[in-house]
């Protein structure tokens, strides 16, 4: 991505609000309390016809916090995870919790014994390092393999995302689990005219680690293979259509994507 993000750095901090938020709520008399905080980055380009449409760069995260006085429960979130908002957040929760007279018998952490002792590396964190000029010109290249094929008349796009992110829980039980990750995909979608009409149709790529994901010009040749298929597909299965019913309609197509 373009902007740096340190996951491990943030992996930490987010750590360490959750845990004070846990023991925030308990001294300002929770009997139990859960946290969950999360922080994600990411960059999303996309192109049309061979020219930038949009770049979008996110920043995106938030905190929540629910408490339980008894069967009563209380929930708040925020998108700062400052320390003084954290206090906030805590605070409210537990207002809620008060407010309510009614007592909900189901309310409530899982038992202790039932939380997770160990937290298997799922390995799904690959930060993508990409400049947006890269993005744009992967983007661009997979639309220009597509719409190279014969019988493509246009295209509705090609676009790249690319994002990484940490999440973590905590609760009152002494439970805290984190866990990094990021997802990259690119996709391109194409139409095609034949004396019968015009169909349109994509494919994509889609990885956890980027070093998985389809070249480009696969991803673009292969969107234009799909839709170059529809156009007699189509025609075909609106005159059967027509034979067996006395309202014409078009069939649905399936497709394994």
């Amino acid at each position: 991505m373009t902007q740096a993000f340190d996951a491990a750095a943030q992996q930490i901090q987010l750590e360490s609000r959750s845990r004070q938020a846990v023991e925030l709520a308990r001294k300002l008399g929770a009997d139990a309390c859960e946290v969950g905080a999360s922080v994600d980055q990411g960059v999303g380009v996309s192109v049309r016809e061979g020219e930038v449409e949009t770049v979008e760069l996110s920043r995106d995260q938030g905190i929540a916090v629910t408490v339980y006085l008894g069967q009563r429960k209380g929930s708040a979130s925020s998108t700062d995870a400052g320390e003084a908002s954290i206090r906030a957040v805590v605070e409210k929760a537990i207002a809620i919790a008060r407010l309510h007279r009614a007592r909900d018998l189901a309310a409530g952490l899982a038992d202790a014994e039932l939380m997770a002792t160990h937290l298997p590396d799922l390995d799904v964190h690959h930060p993508w390092v990409l400049t947006t000029e890269e993005a744009i010109d992967l983007a661009l290249a997979c639309e220009a393999a597509g719409r190279g094929k014969a019988g493509i008349k246009s295209s509705d796009g090609a676009s790249l995302s690319s994002g990484e992110g940490v999440r973590v829980y905590a609760n009152s039980h002494g439970f805290l689990g984190s866990q990094c990750g990021g997802r990259h995909s690119l996709s391109c979608m194409l139409i095609a005219e034949d004396a019968a009409g015009m169909q349109r149709d994509y494919d994509f790529t889609s990885a956890r680690n980027p070093r998985d994901l389809l070249a480009p010009e696969r991803v673009g040749e292969s969107a234009a293979e799909h839709t170059l298929r529809r156009l007699g597909r189509a025609a075909a299965g609106y005159r059967a259509a027509c034979r067996y019913s006395s309202t014409p309609t078009w069939p649905r197509a399936w497709s394994a994507r």
